[in-house]
């Protein structure tokens, strides 16, 4: 299958005027330095690209999808459209949550289009090969919403970072903090894919480092649709908790399919290890009320999260995930670090990247050696429908996080990158 990315630009390509492709060739035969010349100019005139690579029409589309591409447009926007005198151009191509297909669009894009910085990679094998891509091609890479480790462990690399989650912070601070309150034993009911295994795997090491046990798990597909099976398997198994390690439609569709076997009357405590709060919404607070969950951005922080939280909504008509808000930081730190490198060239903007400090509505922190940004996380309560005072009201911050205590240490990671 043929990968098509859609060319879904906020802002046009800016013809500028200069000489044709002959004459160009025709330069570089009378002689090397005017070619050269003019080859960096045609370089000074070309847009400067972003590529939003993510899931636009599957399980993960609410949380990420084309609310990651107008959050795109948006730092596009707030950088004036332009940077280093260039114009700023945002693509936009679906992955369809295939590796194959994820990293053909990506050696396109840095081949073809010269796409600066691929930013979402919102499934975590695709997550992996783009990654790869963007070593062997010199490009940046930024994960958005990449569960496994690995992305910022043994296959780090220089020109990759992940900007928002992975599944070291998803699980610790939840596991911990469920053990302690004496729900000691846990059953998994797992994606069949490196996101859902990173999770149970690092959910697991937190269970049993708090003392508790872990009585078994099961996998499924993704997009499985009916999970009946194994959440029969959860129930018969007697855990206090049932972790959810998985997500998008996958979680949702579980859980509610979970309210309908009754694993909640029969005293089970149902904990999804990735939830969003698209996911609530769908859900609905009758369902979702009560879950216990980490997240990197709730909209109702503060005055700075509520603003632009608003100007999203404005437009998308729903509120943003954390992905969503993630993919604007992203982009609009990458714009900055062009401007402060005064080039695209991948080598000046990723030491500009990782030198400067990301401080925004999202997040405050600096990038690691090994890619990973390290910014706080919170410990959240799903609200219960009376607590709510208005629609997207869903979530009550019960902890923040610390950054350094929420990403596994850099001494942990497994990134050569952090040995040097």
């Amino acid at each position: 299958m043929r990968p098509h990315p859609i060319p879904l630009c906020s802002i046009p390509i800016q013809k500028m005027p200069g000489k044709t492709m002959p004459n160009l060739h025709r330069r570089a035969l009378l002689g090397a330095p005017l070619a050269m010349a003019t080859t960096r100019a045609l370089a000074q005139s070309q847009p400067v690209r972003v590529g939003v690579l993510t899931d636009m029409t599957g399980v993960y589309a609410d949380a990420i999808g084309p609310g990651s591409f107008l959050a795109a447009q948006m730092a596009a926007e707030d950088a004036g459209h332009s940077v280093i005198g260039r114009p700023i151009e945002i693509l936009s191509a679906d992955n369809q949550n295939k590796a194959d297909i994820g990293s053909a669009i990506a050696r396109q894009w840095y081949d073809r289009d010269k796409v600066g910085m691929i930013v979402g990679l919102d499934n975590s094998s695709v997550a992996l090969a783009v990654e790869q891509v963007a070593r062997e091609r010199n490009g940046i890479a930024v994960a958005i919403a990449v569960g496994t480790n690995d992305f910022t462990g043994k296959f780090c690399t220089e020109n990759a970072m992940s900007w928002n989650y992975d599944s070291y912070c998803l699980t610790h601070g939840v596991a911990k903090s469920l053990v302690a309150r004496g729900l000691d034993t846990w059953f998994f009911l797992t994606v069949d894919y490196a996101f859902g295994a990173a999770l149970e795997s690092d959910a697991s090491d937190a269970v049993r480092a708090a003392g508790g046990k872990v009585l078994g798990s099961v996998r499924h597909p993704l997009n499985a649709g009916d999970y009946s099976s194994y959440l029969i398997a959860a129930k018969a198994s007697g855990a206090k908790v049932v972790a959810l390690a998985n997500g998008g439609g996958d979680m949702t569709g579980a859980l509610k399919q979970a309210a309908e076997f009754g694993l909640q009357q029969g005293g089970q405590t149902l904990v999804p290890m990735l939830c969003l709060n698209t996911d609530i919404h769908a859900l609905g607070l009758p369902v979702a009320q009560g879950i216990t969950l980490m997240t990197s951005f709730t909209w109702n922080r503060n005055e700075k999260t509520k603003a632009w939280s608003k100007r999203f909504f404005d437009r998308h008509h729903a509120m943003p995930s954390m992905d969503q808000a993630a993919t604007y930081s992203a982009t609009r730190h990458y714009l900055q670090a062009v401007a402060a490198a005064g080039t695209t060239d991948t080598k000046a903007v990723v030491a500009k990247m990782r030198a400067i400090p990301v401080n925004d509505f999202y997040a405050e922190g600096k990038i690691r050696a090994d890619g990973r940004l390290v910014h706080d996380m919170y410990l959240v309560r799903v609200k219960t429908p009376a607590e709510s005072k208005s629609d997207w009201d869903f979530e009550q911050i019960l902890q923040t996080v610390p950054g350094d205590q929420a990403f596994r240490p850099l001494a942990e990671a497994g990134c050569p990158l952090g040995k040097t």
